[in-house]
């Protein structure tokens, strides 16, 4: 059924690419909203739900930047996947910094793009699911809920770091591999993957450039360290 389809919102200021992108991604299994401007999604975000966010950085007014900032403000997990003609490696962490969980530089080639959707989703889906709780200090983390508490009060996380959370707890007390961490198809793996594993740390640990728990396996990867 056409209403079981992962639903995704194009958002971008470009009629042609938001129409390419709607072809290509109905094409290939999605179910297609589009919006203009990040007034327009969030008028869409108001009446539907979606399973990822396309969205472009550079758009007339508010950029995606700053719409994605205020998704994650409101506490909206929903994944979202950046794309911007601006390709430089400063770029890319300021679009993850804002909390989006991949980054996609145009021109792109439709394939990637497809795999990188793709990779977000599974990542949703697979990680942790039907797992207990894990704890760390005074942290509990629910690997199904993927809720983080220190004590009783919820820690926010975001898309990334939650999934990062996943895979680590899942693997508690062992190295993962850094490119078991990186988004699917991306060049840029081992750099987005730092640059998000600091973001959590600066949740989780009293000084982030001496961790406890979330530790690094120099030449390996990473190792979360559990009760």
């Amino acid at each position: 059924m056409v209403d079981d389809l992962p639903h995704i919102l194009v958002v971008d200021d470009d009629r042609r690419i938001r129409n390419l992108l709607q072809a290509y991604l109905m094409e290939n299994g999605f179910r297609i909203s589009v919006a203009a401007s990040a007034a327009e999604a969030r008028e869409r975000m108001r009446i539907m739900s979606f399973d990822l966010v396309v969205l472009d950085i550079m758009m007339p007014g508010e950029t995606g930047l700053s719409f994605t900032e205020w998704l994650r403000a409101e506490g909206n997990p929903v994944p979202v996947l950046m794309l911007s003609a601006l390709a430089e490696a400063s770029d890319r962490i300021a679009g993850l910094e804002t909390g989006s969980d991949d980054y996609l530089a145009k021109p792109f080639e439709p394939r990637e793009l497809l795999l990188r959707i793709r990779g977000l989703l599974k990542r949703q889906e697979q990680p942790g699911r039907g797992l207990p709780e894990v704890g760390f200090g005074p942290f509990t983390f629910h690997l199904q809920r993927g809720e983080l508490r220190k004590g009783a009060e919820l820690i926010r996380l975001t898309t990334r770091e939650r999934e990062l959370l996943r895979i680590l707890a899942a693997s508690a007390n062992s190295t993962v591999a850094r490119g078991d961490l990186a988004p699917e198809g991306s060049e840029e793996g081992a750099r987005s993957v730092d640059v998000q594993i600091n973001r959590l740390r600066q949740k989780i640990e009293d000084d982030p450039s001496n961790p406890v728990f979330l530790q690094t396996v120099r030449g390996a990867g990473y190792v979360l360290h559990v009760d």
